[in-house]
C-alpha cells in the first residue's frame, strides 16, 4: 500500500479488525519509508460494475459517490454514521447482486431514494430535490406534501 504522505510503496500492517457493520476490514498501517501511520479500509468487490449515465456515458461504479451524496443529504440531521454506512453498504450490495455488469445511474438513484425515505424524510426530500432536479419552490411543496401524505398512511 502506497503511503499517502511520502508515496513510499511499502507499508506494514499494525492492526486489522472488521468494521462495526462487518462489510469491510479496517487496517492501521505504518509506512516503512517515513514512519507515518494511516488507516485503510478493504471491501469485497464481487465484480466490476459499470454505471450507465444519461447520454450513455459510462464510468466505473464508485461507492464513494453514494457515500458523499448520502452524507450531504443527511448533513446536520443527527443520523449516526453507522446507519449511513449500513445504508450505503445495502445499496452497494443491491447493485452487486443485480447480476448485470452495467447498471443505470437512475436505478442507483432510486435505491438511494428508497433508503433515505426509510431513514429520514428531510434527507429524502433534500436528495430528491437534486436527483429530480427541482427548478422552483412549487416542486418542493408538491414533493413534500406527497411525502407527508405517505407518512400519514
Amino acid at each position: 500500500m502506497r503511503c499517502p504522505f511520502c508515496a513510499h510503496d511499502d507499508s506494514q500492517v499494525k492492526d486489522s479488525r472488521p468494521t462495526e457493520d462487518n462489510t469491510s476490514i479496517r487496517r492501521r498501517r505504518q509506512c516503512e519509508g517515513c514512519g507515518a501511520r494511516f488507516t485503510t479500509f478493504e471491501r469485497v468487490q464481487l465484480r466490476e460494475i459499470t454505471v450507465v449515465k444519461s447520454g450513455e456515458k459510462r464510468e466505473p461504479f464508485d461507492r464513494a459517490k453514494i457515500e458523499q451524496s448520502v452524507a450531504l443529504a443527511c448533513r446536520k440531521r443527527g443520523i449516526a454514521q453507522e446507519r449511513l454506512d449500513q445504508l450505503v453498504s445495502g445499496i452497494q450490495r443491491q447493485v452487486e447482486t443485480l447480476g448485470d455488469a452495467e447498471v443505470s445511474a437512475k436505478q442507483i438513484g432510486e435505491m438511494v431514494m428508497d433508503g433515505l425515505r426509510q431513514l429520514d424524510s428531510v434527507a429524502y426530500i433534500r436528495f430528491a430535490s437534486v436527483y429530480r432536479d427541482f427548478s422552483e419552490a412549487k416542486d418542493f411543496e408538491d414533493f413534500a406534501s406527497a411525502v407527508q401524505d405517505a407518512a400519514k398512511q
